[in-house]
């Protein structure tokens, strides 16, 4: 991953890239992965559904990273807060999303990682994410130390409309410092 670079998008870079993750979005739907949406998804529809996205994005309850290489997007990741006084201490992983042409290469494992330092750094204790069961996404969670504490049947469909069982996993942090 030569010229590889992973940063967080404040509002103003978030908006200028809404166009490379809707692409990203697309392509990623296009090859049947469950990202919530069904095929074919159109770009206004996807780009309609980054915007929608910003407000978090400015007021801090969604962190969105983008990994480029040489300028390209190659992949993307969220870390979503829980905005209630009672769940402050952890967040949702989201939209780990890695174009095909790039995966293999330890993105997918770049973007994680950033997400969880990111994590400790705001002093979070407790990560939880979700994805479809039995895909190579599963042995990235499980080698980065992520346990599966349940799986739901039918939980989501792929973007073809079959439905798909969901894999549910959590991680705990080490305290910032």
């Amino acid at each position: 991953m030569s010229e590889l670079g992973i940063s967080r998008l404040g509002p103003a870079d978030f908006d200028a890239a809404v166009p490379e993750l809707a692409e990203l979005l697309g392509e990623l739907v296009a090859g049947s992965v469950s990202l919530g949406f069904l095929r074919p998804l159109d770009v206004g529809a996807a780009e309609a559904w980054w915007r929608g996205r910003r407000a978090a994005v400015a007021d801090g309850g969604l962190a969105v990273w983008v990994a480029r290489e040489r300028g390209v997007l190659l992949g993307t990741v969220g870390l979503a807060l829980v905005p209630m006084p009672a769940g402050r201490h952890r967040a949702e992983v989201v939209k780990l999303m890695v174009r095909p042409l790039a995966q293999g290469r330890g993105l997918g494992r770049a973007l994680l990682t950033t997400a969880e330092r990111a994590a400790v750094a705001a002093g979070l204790r407790l990560l939880l994410l979700d994805t479809e069961s039995g895909t190579p996404a599963e042995g990235l969670y499980r080698s980065a130390g992520w346990t599966r504490y349940g799986v739901v049947p039918a939980y989501a469909a792929e973007s073809g409309g079959a439905l798909r069982d969901c894999s549910f996993y959590y991680k705990e942090l080490p305290a910032a410092g």
